[in-house]
């Protein structure tokens, strides 16, 4: 519970705030978001409070996979941002969410390596000299899926087999290309692109026709118009730019 002058300032807040028509309660919404979403979501919070001011954003990274068990369980989150539209509409199908399912966007994977490495972005895959590939753990993270279906695609797959390093998510397949523990790797694309890594590294954007479709979902799991208005945003003109210039393709493509 707030306490103090900070509590009689959020119930200024409220008030002003029906006065004026608004009617989103002040608080926190906490998001459960994949791990893909960091930067550009990183981003989108400042675009987001803005526009509504009163409502904080709480924002989790982690595995689709795992925040979907997570949540199964019990945990107290308002929204949820899979990777992977299929962790949502499960938990939608058993009863566990309070909205509909709804489509974001399309992620995209590249192969990334660090600007001090020598090897070619578009070649690394196959380089003899590379000892280890990272990718996310495909059991539960849906860029470790397409990863290692688009390595099955490549015709590669067995010979890289064994040099593959399993980050638990997509961040830290990331972070173990960055630290020098995997010579290169499969990340989504939006990292790639994030503003702090352009002059870290350099990319390849593998042929999307190399995996399945990567359509990125989520679902509002506690009701609140904060929660309604989060989603509004994401989906807004605004929002789909936003995720646009981190690498996605907008929900409706």
């Amino acid at each position: 519970m707030v306490r103090g002058p900070s509590a009689i300032i959020s119930l200024a807040a409220i008030v002003l705030g029906t006065a004026c028509g608004h009617h989103a309660p002040a608080g926190k919404l906490s998001i459960a978001a994949a791990a893909d979403l960091q930067f550009a979501l990183a981003a989108g919070a400042q675009q987001f409070r803005e526009k509504n001011p009163q409502t904080e954003l709480a924002i989790n990274y982690g595995s689709s996979g795992n925040f979907s068990t997570q949540i199964r369980n019990g945990a107290p989150f308002d929204i949820y941002l899979s990777a992977d539209i299929q962790y949502p509409r499960a938990l939608a199908r058993d009863g566990l969410t309070a909205g509909s399912v709804f489509t974001y966007a399309t992620g995209k994977i590249a192969v990334w390596v660090t600007n001090s490495s020598k090897l070619d972005p578009a070649t690394a895959l196959r380089d003899p000299a590379v000892r280890r590939i990272a990718i996310a753990n495909p059991q539960h993270a849906p860029y470790g899926r397409a990863a290692e279906a688009a390595l099955h695609s490549l015709g590669i797959y067995e010979s890289v087999e064994k040099k593959l390093v399993l980050g638990e998510n997509i961040s830290q397949t990331l972070q173990f290309i960055q630290s020098g523990a995997a010579d290169t790797g499969i990340v989504a694309l939006s990292l790639a692109l994030a503003p702090s890594l352009r002059g870290q590294g350099r990319y390849w954007q593998i042929p999307a026709s190399a995996y399945p479709k990567i359509e990125q979902g989520g679902v509002i799991v506690k009701d609140s118009a904060a929660a309604r208005q989060f989603r509004l945003w994401l989906l807004s003109p605004s929002g789909q730019a936003l995720l646009r210039e981190y690498g996605f393709s907008p929900a409706d493509e």
